[in-house]
C-alpha cells in the first residue's frame, strides 16, 4: 500500500497531458488550483489507510506472504470478506461525506472483478487472460489508482456516423500491429481524467457489427497522445468556510481523447469479441461488484444529508413543525430503504466459478435505480428547509470586516453562533445549490446510464416465472372449487 505522500508525488510526476480553460497544464498538480483539492483528499485516504489502527479493517495478506495489500484489491472468498469491503468503503466514504464518486475503491474494485475471472479472457486468446491477472496482480503490488471511460460521445448516435471513416468521434481501433492497437477518436465521461496512475477503457457501445469498437485495455495516463480535457472546475475557491465541499471534492470530469495512442497488447484483454464482453457480467460480476461500491457511498451519503438537515433544524427550531417530521421521515426511509437493499445483497451472495463471492445483483439494481429517483427529492428537502438560510451566507471574508457585528447579531441560531450557523448553511448550500452541487445531483442521476434503459434490463432479467406460477396456481384453485 501507498500512503498519501506517495501518491502526491506519483501525480506530479506523471505529467499527464491535462487541459482545462483553454491552457494546457503544466507543473505539479497539487498546486493547480482545479486539481489540489480533490488530490489532498484523495491522499488523505491513503494516509488513513495506513493508519496502524486501521491495519485489521483496510489491509490484507495474500497467500503468498509477500506483502500486505489494499481491501480494495481483495478477492472476497466469504460472506465475512465481502462485509469487511463494505465497512472500509464506509469509512473511506465517511471522510467525504460520500461526495467523493471516483474514490480509488471504485475501479480497484472493477479491476479485481476482471483479474480474478482471467480464465475468462483466455477463452479468446490466452494472452488476453494472462494480460488482465497481470495488470490487476501489477495494481495491486503498486497501489495504482484508475480512472476509466465507458461512454461515446454524443455527436451523433445513428449507425450511419458510426460506418462513416471520415467522422471517427467515437474511439476506435484504426490499425492493428505487431506493437498493439492503435486508438484514434474520443471517450466520454472520465471523472478524475489525468489525476489517476492509469486509464481503463471497456467497450462503450455502438454497432456491434463493428468490431473496431470492441476493446478493452488498461494504460497509463501518461501515454503518448493521450489527452484529457476538463470541464471549467466547480471550485471557486479553495476557502472552506466559502466553499466546504467543492474546495476538498470538487473531482472534475473529463472529455478523453485518443490521438493516435498505441495500446501495447500487453495492456489488451479484449479484442472484436463481443461474446467476451456480452458475458462479462455474469462470469465476473463486476457491475455487481461496481453496484455494491455504489451503494455503500450512497448510504453514508444519505446518513450525511440526514444529519446536516437535523442539524439545520435545530439551528433554527423548527423541527416540531408537522411538515418538518414529514421530509426528515422522507430521509430516513431512503436511508433505511438503501441500507436493507445492501444487507439483501449480501445474505444472499453467492461465489461464482472462480471463488469469488459476489452480491446479489437483484437488490443492488433496485437500489440503483430507486437512488437517481429519490435523491433529487433529498436534495429539495435541504433547500426547503434551509430557505432563504441558504441565500443569506455571507463569506468569511464578510466576517473579518467592519459588519462583523451586524451578522453576529442578525444570521445567529437559535442555540449556535452567527459564523458556525453560516459555516452549516454553506455545506448546505454547496450540496444543494452551488455549481458543485447541482453536478453532484446530476451525476447521482446519471452514475450508472440511462435511468429509463436501466429500468427495462431490470425487468428483462428479473426472475418473474416464479410469481407467474404462484398466479396461475391460485387460479387453478379457484377453477377446481
Amino acid at each position: 500500500m501507498i500512503n498519501g505522500k506517495e501518491y502526491i508525488n506519483r501525480m506530479d510526476a506523471l505529467q499527464s497531458e491535462i487541459w482545462i480553460k483553454g491552457e494546457k497544464c503544466s507543473g505539479k498538480l497539487t498546486k493547480l488550483a482545479p486539481f489540489k483539492g480533490i488530490l489532498k483528499s484523495k491522499a488523505a485516504l491513503y494516509d488513513y489507510q495506513c493508519q496502524e489502527e486501521n491495519r485489521e479493517l483496510f489491509r490484507y495478506s495474500h497467500p503468498d506472504g509477500k506483502g500486505e495489500y489494499g481491501f480494495s484489491y481483495h478477492q472476497p472468498l466469504s460472506l465475512e470478506d465481502l462485509i469487511n469491503r463494505r465497512k472500509a468503503t464506509q469509512e473511506w466514504a465517511r471522510m467525504s461525506a460520500g461526495l467523493m464518486g471516483r474514490s480509488p475503491d471504485y475501479m480497484n474494485t472493477l479491476l479485481m472483478a476482471l483479474g480474478t475471472a482471467a480464465p475468462h479472457f483466455a477463452k479468446d486468446r490466452q494472452e488476453f487472460g494472462d494480460n488482465i491477472k497481470r495488470l490487476y496482480e501489477r495494481a495491486r503490488d503498486e497501489d495504482l489508482s484508475i480512472t476509466h471511460t465507458f461512454i461515446n460521445p454524443q455527436v451523433n448516435r445513428s449507425m450511419g456516423h458510426y460506418l462513416n471513416s471520415s467522422t471517427v468521434t467515437a474511439a476506435k481501433v484504426v490499425e492493428e500491429n505487431k506493437e498493439g492497437i492503435v486508438i484514434q477518436g474520443a471517450r466520454l465521461l472520465a471523472t478524475q481524467g489525468g489525476l489517476t496512475d492509469e486509464l481503463l477503457v471497456l467497450p462503450a457501445g455502438g454497432p456491434s457489427f463493428d468490431d473496431s469498437y470492441i476493446f478493452g485495455f488498461m494504460i497509463p495516463a501518461n501515454t503518448k497522445g493521450l489527452k484529457f480535457l476538463c470541464r471549467e472546475s466547480f471550485c471557486y475557491s479553495d476557502c472552506t468556510f466559502d466553499h466546504p465541499l467543492a474546495s476538498q471534492f470538487e473531482e472534475t470530469d473529463s472529455i478523453v481523447v485518443f490521438e493516435q495512442v498505441l495500446v501495447p497488447w500487453e495492456c489488451v484483454f479484449v479484442y472484436k469479441n463481443l461474446e467476451a464482453m456480452s458475458t462479462v457480467d455474469e462470469e465476473t460480476g463486476m457491475y455487481a461488484f461496481l453496484q455494491y461500491q455504489s451503494v455503500c457511498r450512497q448510504i453514508v451519503k444519505l446518513e450525511f444529508i440526514l444529519g446536516l438537515c437535523e442539524m439545520i433544524g435545530d439551528a433554527i427550531q423548527i423541527q416540531e413543525y408537522e411538515h418538518v417530521k414529514l421530509k426528515m421521515s422522507e430521509i430516513i426511509n431512503a436511508l433505511e430503504i438503501m441500507k436493507a437493499l445492501l444487507l439483501s445483497s449480501e445474505v444472499n451472495s453467492q461465489p461464482n466459478r472462480y471463488g469469488t463471492v459476489i452480491p446479489a445483483s437483484t437488490p443492488l439494481k433496485a437500489a440503483i435505480q430507486y437512488f437517481p429517483g429519490v435523491y433529487p427529492r433529498l436534495i429539495e428537502i435541504i433547500e426547503m428547509l434551509g430557505a432563504s438560510g441558504l441565500i443569506s451566507i455571507p463569506t468569511q471574508e464578510d466576517f473579518q470586516s467592519e459588519i462583523k457585528e451586524d451578522l453576529e447579531r442578525y444570521l445567529q441560531g437559535a442555540n449556535i453562533e452567527a459564523k458556525e450557523r453560516v459555516r452549516l448553511f454553506r455545506v448546505a448550500w454547496d450540496l444543494s445549490m452551488s455549481a458543485f452541487g447541482s453536478r453532484q445531483t446530476q451525476f447521482e442521476r446519471f452514475f450508472f446510464g440511462d435511468p429509463v434503459r436501466l429500468q427495462a434490463v431490470h425487468y428483462n432479467s428479473y426472475p418473474m416465472q416464479p410469481f407467474v406460477d404462484q398466479v396461475q396456481e391460485f387460479l387453478n384453485r379457484i377453477e377446481e372449487n
